[in-house]
């Protein structure tokens, strides 16, 4: 039984693939009654692999805390128990491509009407305007609009490169979560509903423009133009490995000229201020490429940690299970899953001492909970079977 923030709160979820199911995942976690609808061919990361037994090890983390009903949103019976079910959602949820809920009649004009309060949230690549509205839009394709695979080049050859991760899906779940919760409690002010709209497009430009767009901040000629920061510096090779280490303060950058030895380096006139630090880079970043190398792995981290520096070891992903900090603080919960057998994954982010949020539910079977939420709707055995003959639900 859910016991988050959001217990009492029913979101009806039309969302597949990555960026709508993490978000309404999010939700569901803090409580929510989460709802996925799908049609007979279900979410296509069903089948993302790995999987076992049938189950994705993706879509089980990104559908966790669901209820799923299989539907047909096309047939005329369909739209009419959609309907039904969205008359007692407090949020919907889809993330179609512009004019397919219109062409399902499910549109936000037409829901409305049966249900006032509803939070009705739309997720999509660029919005419903402009030259890209019509484009199929995929992660990468935001990387590319937004400066996020330019962000990514190589020094080198000024090759644009993709993160490895689908960090713009990821982001946007992120605001689409967080939107939601915003929307709720703007009704419980004003008892009403309304229609959200939220892009990708929107979300990554959003992530990017307090470090990496800095020089586009200012407008006008007469603004300072700064290097931008260039991350792989925080990277360093020891002898044996590799560890993350960014200092920022000054006494973080004393600590670990200490911790390098290299303690003249604290009163050379070439670094001893950050100005100093960034006019003088390439021989400064040498100059510790240097003396990290000279260092084993385990060394160089105990003389950062004896001086308070921030860095940590480079995790493999295998090793990041293992990591000290993450089993500390119970980061991955482990537990099994009635067909994916056992199973790991992160905990809720948020830690509600009042509240908790938690995993209440596995992520669902293809359309597991049909019969279950008509039956909530008030549909009797007979017509639950005509509905099933008539090849609405499966």
């Amino acid at each position: 039984m859910s016991t988050g923030p959001l217990t009492g709160v029913r979101i009806i979820d039309f969302t597949t693939i990555y960026s709508g199911p993490i978000a309404t995942a999010i939700l569901g976690d803090q409580g929510a009654d989460v709802i996925k609808v799908e049609s007979a061919e279900g979410d296509l990361m069903r089948r993302g692999r790995p999987r076992r037994n049938r189950t994705s090890a993706s879509f089980a983390m990104m559908n966790r805390n669901k209820r799923s009903i299989v539907i047909d949103a096309r047939s005329q019976e369909g739209r009419g128990v959609l309907l039904d079910l969205i008359e007692t959602a407090d949020v919907l949820v889809e993330n179609f491509r512009p004019g397919v809920m219109t062409r399902l009649g499910l549109d936000y004009e037409t829901v409305k009407t049966l249900n006032p309060r509803l939070i009705y949230t739309s997720i999509n690549g660029v919005g419903s305007e402009g030259p890209y509205a019509n484009r199929r839009v995929y992660d990468a394709v935001i990387q590319g609009v937004s400066g996020m695979a330019a962000l990514q080049s190589d020094p080198d050859t000024d090759r644009p490169q993709m993160i490895n991760t689908l960090i713009c899906d990821k982001i946007t779940s992120l605001h689409a979560a967080q939107i939601i919760s915003a929307a709720l409690f703007a009704r419980e002010k004003t008892g009403v509903g309304q229609r959200v709209e939220l892009t990708m497009l929107d979300a990554s430009l959003f992530f990017l423009w307090p470090d990496a767009m800095s020089n586009f901040g200012l407008v006008g000629d007469d603004v300072e133009k700064i290097p931008f920061l260039d991350h792989r510096r925080f990277v360093r090779q020891t002898r044996d490995g590799y560890v993350a280490v960014m200092p920022v303060k000054a006494a973080e950058w004393e600590g670990t000229f200490r911790a390098l030895k290299l303690d003249n380096l604290w009163d050379d006139e070439r670094f001893n201020t950050m100005e100093l630090r960034i006019a003088n880079t390439e021989l400064l970043q040498q100059l510790l490429d240097d003396a990290y190398a000279e260092f084993s792995t385990d060394d160089i981290c105990a003389r950062l940690e004896a001086q308070d520096v921030p860095y940590s070891l480079i995790n493999s992903r295998e090793r990041v299970i293992e990591d000290p900090q993450i089993r500390a603080m119970g980061a991955l919960v482990e537990f099994e899953h009635p067909t994916g057998g056992a199973m790991r994954q992160p905990r809720p982010t948020g830690q509600f001492h009042g509240t908790p949020a938690g995993l209440h539910r596995p992520s669902p079977e293809l359309g597991e909970h049909t019969v279950e939420l008509l039956n909530e709707l008030g549909r009797t055995a007979k017509e639950i079977a005509e509905l099933r003959e008539a090849g609405v639900i499966n």
